[in-house]
């Protein structure tokens, strides 16, 4: 008997300005314009897909003491988006990302059975946390946590607003038109909780929401990021897009949840991907070609150049060959506030082999940033983008995919218009949406 066809889950990722946006282009719009947000959103909305995703960032990146060039756009606040979107959406779920180095239990379980709320059960929180006290200046509390306990606290951190949101059972509220809104049971939304990050007690004041929970995404890679997933979340972002990486993540990320009492249909596997179409595959190449060269400009490279060899290389040709010198190995980064530490956990043995690369290939600096730097990227057709993403679904690489535009609010457009219809006739992706709360759309329990 032959293997039942997966259904894929789509997410639209609006990124903001960065490496991956090309912000240049004419047809890119504000990134901080509410209309930006409502175009992009509605364009997901009409294609069925499963969620909007925005990410967030505490502080704009530096380099060289510099507003890194790429992030003066600013960020706005993701529960003020999201609600905002709330009004304008009805079935797309909204997700967002929320640090739990920064926040407090209380507050964020709030917001989010609020936005539950408001989007009648369409919320969504990404649960990440913080790792380097340059985001932390921004913050009271200051400084950051180390890397062996930044998942116990996310953890507890997330458990925490678990009982907030449990507190309430769900029909607690009675309507009583001479007193008002009274509460049938006294203890309702009464919580305690009592360890050594958080020592809290009240009331919870939000009822509880259509989800009772927000769905729980989460995106490490590292080994405590996959138990964290595996132990907690409903869905993991990924960046093993290709065969062979994402059926290894796959199988290890789903072969942990036995253990934490679930099943393989309770985490979906979402890597993220960029996509590029035109009418033919040969256009489509040429196209992301020149697109990778718009997302990695010569003075990008050098940024590039400069996070991985961490010394200024503003006098250092793009389009001659790396450096000859090996990086300076710091604990004092060029870079503030961006993951290169986690990128290039040794840089030396990185330069080395982007050498390598540069050397077999005859690639100068531009070019080797441009290879090493690219996502996952389908590009073709939609015909041949359908079949990408449908392959790669199917033979268990993914759940799904989070769909990342180089051109925002418009990007989406054409791959809502020309890939979306053909994965409905493969009959893997939904015509119409059949639930009403973003865990319906992913079929989760």
């Amino acid at each position: 008997m032959s293997k039942p066809l997966k259904q894929i889950h789509l997410a639209a990722h609006f990124p903001g300005v960065n490496n991956t946006t090309v912000w240049s282009d004419p047809e890119a719009g504000s990134h901080i314009d509410f209309s930006s947000f409502v175009r992009l959103a509605q364009t997901a909305e009409r294609a069925k897909f499963d969620l909007f995703f925005l990410a967030e960032g505490l502080r704009l990146r530096e380099q060289g003491g510099q507003i890194y060039d790429l992030d003066v756009v600013g960020r706005p606040d993701t529960f003020t988006v999201l609600a905002a979107l709330a009004a304008v959406t009805e079935r797309l779920g909204l997700a967002g990302t929320i640090n739990s180095t920064f926040n407090e239990p209380f507050e964020v379980a709030r917001q989010f059975a609020s936005l539950d709320h408001l989007s009648a059960g369409r919320a969504a929180w990404n649960v990440v946390t913080s790792w380097d006290a340059f985001t932390g200046e921004n913050f009271r509390r200051g400084g950051f946590l180390p890397k062996e306990q930044r998942y116990e606290r996310a953890e507890t951190f997330m458990r925490t607003t678990w009982e907030l949101f449990d507190s309430w059972k769900g029909d607690e509220v009675v309507a009583d038109k001479e007193s008002g809104v009274f509460l049938s049971d006294p203890g309702a939304g009464t919580f305690a909780h009592h360890d050594h990050h958080f020592d809290i007690s009240g009331r919870f004041t939000v009822p509880r929401s259509p989800q009772g929970r927000p769905v729980i995404l989460q995106a490490g890679d590292s080994d405590e990021g996959r138990e964290f997933a595996a132990a907690t979340a409903d869905a993991i972002f990924s960046r093993h897009g290709t065969l062979e990486a994402g059926q290894a993540f796959y199988r290890d990320v789903k072969g942990r949840l036995a253990k934490h009492g679930r099943q393989e249909h309770q985490l979906k596997i979402l890597p993220a991907a960029t996509f590029v179409l035109a009418d033919t595959d040969a256009e489509a190449v040429d196209k992301a070609a020149e697109v990778r060269k718009q997302q990695v400009s010569p003075a990008t490279a050098i940024k590039f150049l400069e996070q991985l060899w961490n010394t200024d290389l503003s006098a250092h040709d793009p389009d001659g060959p790396l450096p000859a010198f090996d990086p300076v190995v710091s604990d004092d980064l060029i870079s503030k506030g961006r993951a290169s530490v986690r990128m290039y956990r040794d840089p030396v043995a990185t330069a080395n082999e982007w050498r390598e690369l540069a050397a077999a290939k005859g690639l100068s600096s531009r070019e080797v940033v441009i290879e090493q730097t690219g996502r996952q990227n389908f590009i073709g057709s939609a015909a041949t983008v359908a079949d990408q993403i449908n392959a790669l679904v199917q033979a268990d690489a993914a759940d799904g995919f989070i769909l990342v535009p180089h051109v925002t609010p418009g990007g989406l457009d054409r791959f809502a218009d020309e890939v979306v219809p053909l994965l409905q006739e493969k009959g893997v992706f939904r015509t119409e949406y059949t639930g009403s709360t973003l865990r319906e759309h992913l079929a989760l329990d």
